[in-house]
């Protein structure tokens, strides 16, 4: 009977663990990082820690580059590389010009202080500055807008670049990856944060289902590609 009772007591430790942390997979090789390709099988590419911020990918890793004659754009945050792989993914179907949301002021590296400085920032309201501008912002009917989930919903830089841009007849498809939940309110999120904009049914993936094959259904359903 005590050894149950000792088993109860750290799954509920484990759960509580998980409620009050960012979101987003880990990336294997880099325990305690999201890159945005982090965790799932493949699949997870992080060590376990569900429901936290990306693991930080290697600071100064930005394979983007525009292709620059798009109607579509894929508007992107991500922190350990999850969300740039999911990111990557949609531009390489869709022929989207893609953008990176990064903060003037970089998020730690670490893990933990990052997962603190997401915090604090979730608490404050803060809007982090971003480093870039879009080029061109008129001359797409087509944003996508993706993220990992921090917090049980998108990290605060999100907000930012939301409230930075006429969304007025453009229209928005959000997209996120997370290691456990809060999926759904994440999506919503981006929908709210862009009201003038029309929508088109999100996704959201774990690291290990970030795919060609997801994303072209998802990209199929919404009418995006044929």
């Amino acid at each position: 009977m005590k050894k149950y009772l000792i088993y109860l007591m750290m799954a509920a430790a484990i759960v509580t663990f998980g409620a009050c942390s960012p979101n987003e997979d880990y990336e294997p090789e880099t325990p305690g990082i999201e890159t945005p390709e982090m965790p799932d099988d493949g699949e997870d590419d992080t060590p376990e820690n569900p429901d936290e911020p990306e693991n930080p990918e290697e600071p100064g890793d930005d394979p983007d580059t525009p292709s620059g004659d798009s109607k579509i754009l894929v508007a992107y945050f991500s922190w350990g590389g999850t969300t740039q792989r999911m990111a990557q993914e949609i531009v390489r179907q869709t022929g989207a010009d893609i953008f990176r949301i990064e903060p003037v002021v970089p998020y730690p590296t670490d893990y933990t202080e990052c997962t603190e400085v997401a915090q604090e920032e979730k608490n404050n309201n803060a809007r982090p500055a971003i480093a870039d501008e879009v080029e061109n912002w008129e001359k797409y009917d087509t944003v996508f807008i993706g993220c990992p989930v921090w917090w049980w919903t998108t990290p605060m830089i999100i907000c930012t670049f939301a409230e930075s841009y006429d969304f007025d007849g453009k229209t928005v498809v959000p997209f996120c990856t997370y290691a456990s939940t809060y999926r759904d309110e994440t999506l919503a999120r981006i929908v709210e944060l862009t009201p003038d904009a029309d929508h088109l049914t999100g996704e959201g993936l774990t690291s290990g289902r970030i795919n060609e094959q997801n994303i072209s259904s998802w990209l199929k359903e919404i009418g995006v590609i044929e």
